[in-house]
């Protein structure tokens, strides 16, 4: 016997449905959105990229001042990549963690506790001067960062329902992308502060720590955020429900043990299944395309041109970062939404993992047309041209977390699903880092395809990622979760 509560409306929703199929069948309009607390959860969004992308900028120039590649510029990529590649390791091992927790205590604690530690991360990084020492501070940082990184899409999903749910989705792109600007530019205008505001920053300290004052205000941004969310964010965990006086002891004894299994989490093993195996599967590979891409970008624009980059300095590279994130989020903002509404999150997310091909293709030509030509305008049109397929690849993320919200058994197993997906991509993005940039550095150091072969391999993992995505389920687009219900 099936279990039902009555909306407002009146209509029924049988809990048996996946989390984003109840409520339809009643809710023609969809419902408003909770504008304080998505405002609040948004700001909670910006430490995210802000914490793992500050570094970006200077993080190739800061492995070569440690005196550990032997003035080998093309070693530098090797102690870059592992750096990140840790960051992302420790995200692996702690994402389930975080989420099945919230899943007990609630999503606002596990939250706190993430941004606090992630404050005290960076400013750790910032303060240490050896190669280990970074490496942990980024290992601190990636347990933290997980925490952020699984609660964002629960919290959207529990603040949002079936009618909704394409707007709350894609806003979240927005707040991601002000975070992604600004991550790159503190990183890439701050470093170094004696040199470049020397009446401003005096003494001994900014020499000894360069690198301090990129991470001193992206942690204060990040008490910012955690002072908004303990005075303002509501818990969105639902209480477990105590049961209705029965009219019957046979009704009781009929609903008491179902209506336990329904509002509770269910086991690890029961989300084994295809129907979210699919979803997490095609974000895993999404998320190592991107994150090769992320970890290629500043080594491609930090390495010089002969070398098979461009030669650009950290000002510069946290220019065309910072630039990324503008353009995502304005992007993203106007077309995400329209975009689902007329052909669906799975081709929404097909279309965005296709504009991985041209994306590593480009580095090459854009290379060989800086070696021929030197910084022209061509370069920069080729620049420009990655920057908004980057956009495009990026919007598969919001496709495939619609996916992924969908496919959760209910909402008290929505952290296990988010988090048994985060998992997925944190393992694959502990890899891409080092894996690319050591690729990158192995293919110069061995002229490899004239040094390009790195991203000969990435093409051909964009290809097998394409294949992939067409065993994605129509179910979203069937049941209406998406299509038809976006103004």
């Amino acid at each position: 016997m099936s279990s039902s509560v009555a909306p407002s409306d009146g209509t029924n929703v049988n809990e048996r449905t996946p989390l984003l199929d109840a409520g339809q069948q009643g809710q023609k309009k969809p419902t408003p959105l909770l504008k304080l607390q998505i405002s609040i959860l948004l700001l909670a969004l910006l430490i995210e990229p802000i914490s793992s992308r500050y570094i970006y900028p200077y993080v190739n120039q800061l492995v070569s001042e440690l005196d550990i590649t032997g003035g080998d510029k093309r070693k530098v990529g090797y102690y870059a990549g592992l750096i990140e590649s840790l960051f992302f390791a420790t995200q692996a091992l702690t994402v389930l963690y975080w989420s099945r927790t919230s899943d007990r205590i609630g999503r606002k604690p596990v939250l706190l506790i993430g941004i606090f530690g992630l404050s005290l991360s960076m400013l750790c990084f910032g303060l240490s001067k050896t190669f280990w020492g970074l490496a942990l501070s980024r290992c601190i940082n990636g347990a933290f960062n997980s925490n952020i990184r699984v609660m964002k899409s629960i919290m959207m999903g529990e603040l949002t329902d079936s009618t909704n749910i394409a707007q709350g989705f894609a806003l979240m792109p927005m707040a991601w992308s002000i975070g992604a600007t600004l991550g790159p530019v503190i990183g890439g205008t701050l470093e170094h502060p004696k040199d470049h505001f020397p009446n401003v920053f005096r003494g001994e300290f900014w020499s000894q720590f360069p690198y301090f004052l990129p991470s001193a205000v992206a942690a204060a941004i990040a008490i910012i955020c955690f002072l908004a969310i303990l005075l303002f964010l509501n818990e969105t965990l639902p209480r477990k429900r105590t049961q209705e006086k029965p009219t019957a002891p046979a009704d009781e004894a009929l609903d008491a043990p179902e209506n336990a299994v329904e509002d509770a989490p269910v086991p690890m093993r029961s989300l084994f299944v295809p129907s979210i195996l699919i979803p997490v599967a095609n974000y895993a590979c999404l998320a190592i395309l991107d994150i090769a891409m992320f970890a290629l970008q500043p080594l491609f624009y930090y390495t010089p041109i002969e070398r098979g980059g461009l030669g650009f300095d950290p000002v510069i590279i946290g220019f065309w970062m910072g630039s990324f994130g503008i353009v995502n989020g304005v992007l993203q903002t106007i077309i995400f939404a329209p975009l689902v509404h007329k052909y669906g999150p799975k081709s929404a997310f097909q279309f965005s993992t296709a504009c991985s091909i041209p994306i590593f293709s480009l580095p090459p030509i854009t290379n060989i047309i800086a070696r021929q030509y030197g910084i022209n305008w061509l370069v920069y049109s080729s620049l420009t041209l990655s920057l908004i397929l980057t956009v495009l690849m990026d919007m598969g993320f919001v496709s495939i977390l619609i996916h992924i919200t969908a496919a959760a058994p209910n909402k008290r197993s929505l952290g296990a699903t988010n988090g048994l997906a985060q998992t997925a991509a944190s393992i694959v993005r502990a890899f891409g880092p080092a894996a690319s940039t050591s690729m990158f550095a192995y293919s110069l150091q061995h002229k490899l395809l004239g040094g390009y072969a790195v991203y000969v391999v990435l093409v051909t993992m964009s290809v097998f990622s394409l294949m992939l995505s067409v065993k994605l389920p129509e179910s979203a687009e069937k049941k209406g979760v998406i299509c038809g219900t976006i103004p």
